[in-house]
């Protein structure tokens, strides 16, 4: 994996910053990756402002610093969380929200908003526990539930020691580290664990905030991996380019197919593979606890969120064509951080969205 440095660019209060990572080779996009378009237009420059999920924050940065380069337009986004990204472009009061669990149609048709997805990735388990490394330690949705449930309690608990033989497991207690905002990360991770554990479907549920029954909270994936990574003996739950940046160690985990797999790429596409986008009201797509044996089981996609009313032509049409460079120029900059940039047939789809769908102050279309 070759992770980008990702460049401080600060202008005035417009600031998005992004942490560095190391070096090495990254994955082959997809066929399905649409290649750079060299002679794609140059938007008028403009300031955009937009808030929400930290999933997508690392590839967020490295798209808005290269197109700032290439067009001066200005991105200022603010990494607070999918609930504060629902809640802001609710009340307008930023050009565009983000979040990791998708508004339901109904809500979208009563808020006046639309969604698209804007790139996939996966939630992974990070554990912070001498001598194991990366991809060592395998778990099953199941235990994984019982550890964040607190009925799981110590490392060499005999569930744990029976799934990892071959691990040297300390009697040391297991400390629980989740989010502590409102968090679309948090919406994927708890609706994976309730579709694979009946005790925690019953204690818990699923959410973008929930009754932890234990643990300590971290806001944003930057907190949650800053506690992992301060407290031995600790696990929680972040987007897959936090734990790489931070060279976390990652488990491994059971999918449906009873196949024990790890995050990668291939993966994340793996369980994205049978997504019918096209029959998905307002783009609705849940991609946790996918079949297949190659599937990584939290896996899940990163929204826009936009209102199809929009007060300024001018702004609408520079944040599309942002959002359409991502789609054309952005797929290497998304694989080498191990996301998994939408299919052509997808941003085909996307594409027809705006065009019919989203409309200036005088009721035009906004052209790209």
């Amino acid at each position: 994996m070759r992770l980008a440095r990702i460049a401080v660019c600060s202008l005035a209060l417009l600031t998005f910053m992004a942490l560095g990572c190391g070096q090495g080779t990254p994955p082959q996009a997809s066929q399905d990756v649409p290649a750079a378009n060299a002679s794609e237009p140059v938007p008028q420059a403009v300031s955009i402002a937009g808030a929400g999920a930290t999933f997508p924050y690392p590839i967020y940065a490295q798209w808005a610093h290269e197109y700032e380069k290439i067009t001066g337009t200005k991105l200022n986004y603010q990494s607070i969380g999918s609930g504060g990204g629902i809640a802001q472009i609710k009340a307008k009061t930023v050009n565009f929200g983000a979040s990791d669990a998708p508004l339901e149609a109904a809500e979208l048709e009563t808020e006046g908003l639309i969604q698209f997805p804007l790139v996939m990735g996966g939630v992974v388990p990070v554990i912070n526990l001498e001598g194991i490394a990366a991809g060592q330690m395998k778990l099953s949705g199941a235990l994984l539930a019982d550890m964040f449930l607190g009925t799981v309690k110590k490392w060499n608990d005999k569930r744990i020691k029976e799934l990892n033989p071959d691990l040297n497991l300390p009697d040391k207690d297991i400390v629980v580290v989740h989010r502590a905002d409102g968090s679309g990360t948090t919406w994927i991770f708890t609706n994976y664990l309730d579709k694979v554990s009946p005790a925690w479907h019953d204690k818990v549920g699923a959410g973008k905030a929930v009754e932890w029954p234990t643990g300590m909270g971290g806001k944003g994936n930057e907190g949650v991996a800053a506690y992992v990574q301060r407290v031995a003996g600790s696990i929680g739950y972040v987007e897959f380019a936090y734990a790489l940046q931070n060279q976390m160690s990652h488990t491994l985990l059971q999918n449906q197919a009873g196949k024990f797999v790890g995050p990668t790429i291939e993966s994340f596409q793996a369980a994205a593979a049978s997504a019918d986008w096209k029959n998905a009201a307002g783009f609705y797509m849940v991609l946790t606890e996918q079949p297949g044996d190659g599937s990584w089981p939290i896996t899940g996609a990163s929204f826009i969120l936009l209102h199809k009313l929009q007060p300024d032509s001018v702004k609408a049409k520079a944040m599309l064509q942002f959002f359409d460079w991502c789609f054309k120029s952005g797929a290497n900059k998304a694989v080498d951080l191990h996301y998994v940039p939408m299919p052509q047939a997808v941003i085909d789809l996307v594409r027809s969205q705006w065009a019919t769908q989203l409309k200036g102050p005088d009721g035009a279309a906004i052209p790209l």
